[in-house]
């Protein structure tokens, strides 16, 4: 089998409230959700676990030092471009992502799926990665060229990874 290309082979969902299984989103909940693909800037996207604490738990015995890993680590950031009417106001209909990330604090399950195209309907068995966040203050990108958006820091309270999308 070759290997795959990403492009266009992320699909991200945001759900505002948890679903009855975080490890187990159903296709139902998921498709529910507020599907954040093509809203986000992909070069800086950051939704990922990081290196995991370590504890220095060596025996009196040993001659090296043995590592533990201990408390899991996550880190996110995500840049939702802007859609902005002529007039330079909120287009309603396509300013999503920007209404689900601006409030700090804003509580929300992120679901990620790699593999399928992202505009592939959800379906049982797909492996999903999900995130518990909190929103914190939008930033402004230190590089203004380009379209308009914003950088969203998250803070991951929770995750549940390698995850299997249920039947509805």
């Amino acid at each position: 089998m070759p290997k795959t290309l990403a492009d266009a082979r992320t699909r991200l969902v945001a759900l505002t409230t948890k679903p009855a299984n975080p490890a187990a989103p159903t296709v139902t909940e998921l498709t529910a959700g507020i599907d954040l693909s093509c809203r986000i800037l992909k070069s800086d996207y950051r939704l990922s676990p990081v290196a995991s604490d370590t504890v220095p738990d060596t025996e009196l015995c040993s001659e090296g030092n043995a590592v533990t890993f201990g408390a899991s680590n996550y880190e996110g950031s995500v840049t939702p471009f802007r859609y902005l009417t002529e007039a330079g106001k909120a287009d309603a209909a396509n300013d999503i992502a920007w209404d689900t990330l601006k409030e700090k604090g804003t509580e929300l399950w992120l679901y990620e799926r790699e593999g399928p195209k992202y505009d592939a309907a959800w379906a049982a068995a797909d492996e999903v990665d999900g995130y518990e966040v909190v929103t914190d203050n939008p930033q402004k990108p230190s590089d203004r060229a380009g379209f308009i958006k914003r950088v969203v820091p998250l803070g991951v309270q929770r995750a549940w990874l390698g995850g299997v999308v249920a039947a509805p």
